[in-house]
């Protein structure tokens, strides 16, 4: 999300609940992105959890990527990830535990061959959910959460994505919701750790041979 209006107005929702929050802008395709976001947050209590939700999300396939969009997706899906982990838990004080969260694609699970380098990059940082998970323990934690399409995304109508939306086997399509209470599932479970928690209504068995976007009509 690039509205800074977005992020006010959360900041302003957490505030009148009683709680602080900063908001911090930054480019994830910038090399010294890390430093500089946790510096920002310097003033405020030690960060405890991480989320890596920020990602693009770009049309290619192996036979006609570009360099630029392959070295975009990586820069911002994997390589921001992996320094912001690296910063986290450096930053994270003696007395405390910590917790990573990934977030993931179920498309991983059941690859198809669209969005050639986003897929890639998210391969990346599937694999740096369990190295991270096998480096940073037992003071941080790190999990991944799996959606299927949640969203408009890409080129998608509102109509495709209705349709799409519930293309599984239970008929419901993943909500911002169920990402929320997968969250809160992991982040009130101690002893989960180095797991990725699939949220895909069963899609994933379904074995679709292109992104769910391309199975429908509209």
């Amino acid at each position: 999300n690039r509205s800074r209006a977005d992020a006010e107005a959360l900041r302003a929702e957490i505030a009148d609940s009683g709680g602080s929050a900063a908001v911090v802008r930054a480019d994830l395709a910038d090399v010294g992105v890390a430093g500089r976001i946790f510096a920002a947050a310097a003033e405020g209590p030690p960060a405890g959890l991480l989320v890596n939700n920020a990602s693009i999300f770009e049309y290619d396939t192996l036979a006609d990527f570009s360099l630029d969009a392959w070295t975009r997706h990586l820069d911002i899906n994997l390589r921001a990830p992996a320094l912001l982990t690296q910063a986290f838990a450096a930053a994270i004080p003696a007395a405390m535990t910590g917790l990573v969260v990934n977030m993931l694609d179920v498309k991983l699970f059941a690859l198809n061959p669209d969005y050639f380098s986003y897929t890639v990059s998210k391969y990346g940082l599937f694999g740096l959910t369990e190295l991270s998970a096998r480096a940073l323990a037992p003071r941080v934690r790190v999990c991944g959460i799996a959606p299927a399409v949640t969203l408009v995304s890409g080129p998608q109508s509102r109509d495709n994505f209705q349709e799409a939306h519930t293309m599984n086997p239970l008929k419901r399509g993943v909500t911002a919701d169920d990402i929320v209470a997968a969250l809160r599932f992991i982040v009130a479970t101690p002893t989960l750790h180095g797991e990725v928690v699939t949220l895909d209504a069963g899609q994933r068995l379904m074995g679709l041979p292109r992104d769910v976007a391309f199975m429908v009509e509209h």
